[in-house]
């Protein structure tokens, strides 16, 4: 055991590293020049020169990337190039919004992806069970975007029963909150359901047609039974890794639903940085 946890500690520190390679010399060859655009097309290439003699741009690439590596391992994330401050305190604010966001998402369609997979399992082959699949398979395929879109128009611009942006402000009540953020919710609900369905319902099937499930059917317990204390308890191992597996795309991968409306989270924290050229805060958000 001594030996397994020091073999994947060894390969998770492995793969921060070259996580941080990445990172940091794909934020680098970004096309842009950070000073240039911190100070507009019209500034005179001397004072370019000295902002990024400032910033540091100027120096080595090795020696650029050794300093922010450095600084990572003790805790520093750097200074951002547009507001001229630590990136920690951005980075903190907008991972928070984010798993706001996330957790509601996880909220709505864990349970629904659920419910539906093993209600499909349960009437495999039959109207029902091709009902839930190929809804869940449709609404996947539809991009965060266009049912965003959509959402908002119906929603937000024809009915006015939803905020169209989903930042509620410092000091909102827990209600507002879920009401702003009911709206930028739905189109992960919408992305998730039909994958977290399908492995519900396949695992479902599996542990249905098992021997243990079938012995417990004919000592004469219920069905609900079997379902509840067999059937459940079993088949949802694989599902629940899998919602696992989603979290670090509902945290840092909404660039283009926290964009749509307007939400301060990492994803669209990460999108104006790039943006604005201002790569320590591009570089500390993607590798968050």
């Amino acid at each position: 055991m001594a030996t397994f946890l020091l073999r994947r500690l060894g390969l998770m520190v492995l793969t921060l590293w070259l996580l941080t390679l990445i990172v940091f010399f794909a934020g680098q060859i970004l096309p842009g020049d950070p000073a240039r655009a911190t100070l507009g097309n019209l500034a005179a290439p001397s004072a370019v020169k000295a902002l990024d003699h400032q910033l540091g741009v100027d120096r080595p690439l090795l020696d650029r990337y050794g300093s922010w590596l450095g600084g990572l391992l003790h805790g520093n994330l750097g200074t951002s190039y547009a507001y001229q401050s630590a990136v920690e305190p951005f980075i903190r604010a907008a991972l928070i919004n984010s798993i706001k966001l996330a957790a509601l998402a996880f909220v709505i369609v864990v349970p629904l992806g659920i419910l539906g997979g093993v209600i499909a399992a349960l009437y495999s082959g039959r109207t029902l069970d091709r009902i839930i699949s190929v809804t869940g398979l449709s609404l996947s395929t539809v991009p965060e975007f266009v049912s965003g879109i959509v959402l908002l128009v119906v929603f937000g611009v024809e009915l006015k029963w939803l905020p169209v942006t989903a930042s509620a402000g410092a000091n909102a009540s827990v209600g507002q909150q879920f009401r702003h953020l009911i709206l930028p919710a739905i189109p992960l609900v919408f992305v998730l359901f039909g994958y977290i369905a399908r492995m519900a319902r396949a695992g479902t099937i599996d542990v249905l047609n098992s021997d243990y499930t079938r012995t417990a059917i004919l000592k004469g317990l219920p069905r609900t039974t079997v379902i509840r204390r067999h059937v459940l308890r079993n088949s949802l191992l694989p599902t629940i890794t899998v919602i696992a597996t989603q979290t670090g795309y509902l945290i840092g991968g909404l660039v283009v639903v926290e964009t749509l409306f307007n939400y301060q989270g990492l994803g669209n924290l990460i999108y104006k940085a790039a943006v604005a050229h201002d790569f320590p805060m591009l570089e500390a958000g993607v590798l968050i």
